[in-house]
């Protein structure tokens, strides 16, 4: 489990990694939907991309721009992602915590 949360246990490559399940590929919509701080996000997409998480591809060539797509491992982790989000929804929304309060 240590070795998964290094790779994607970053709140923006979380959020970097639900929109590309969302189908969301290019940066500045990823930086949008996110709220990432761009040299934030690039970072993350790089280390994802070297991880075998995260493929880019060439979309455009005058001007050069790229998008991100998931690898076959990447689309493994949207059923963890969908788990996650729904407990978090359950125990850690703050409507359930100011509710235990």
């Amino acid at each position: 489990m240590a070795d998964a949360l290094v790779l994607v246990g970053d709140r923006w490559a979380l959020l970097a990694l639900r929109e590309l399940g969302f189908g969301v590929g290019r940066f500045n919509d990823i930086q949008v939907n996110t709220g990432a701080p761009r040299a934030s996000l690039s970072a993350r997409l790089r280390s994802l991309e070297e991880h075998g998480l995260v493929e880019r591809r060439r979309y455009s060539e005058r001007p050069p721009r790229d998008e991100y797509l998931l690898t076959d491992a990447g689309r493994e982790l949207m059923p963890v992602l969908g788990e996650l989000r729904a407990w978090g929804e359950k125990h850690a929304s703050p409507r359930v915590r100011g509710a235990s309060s």
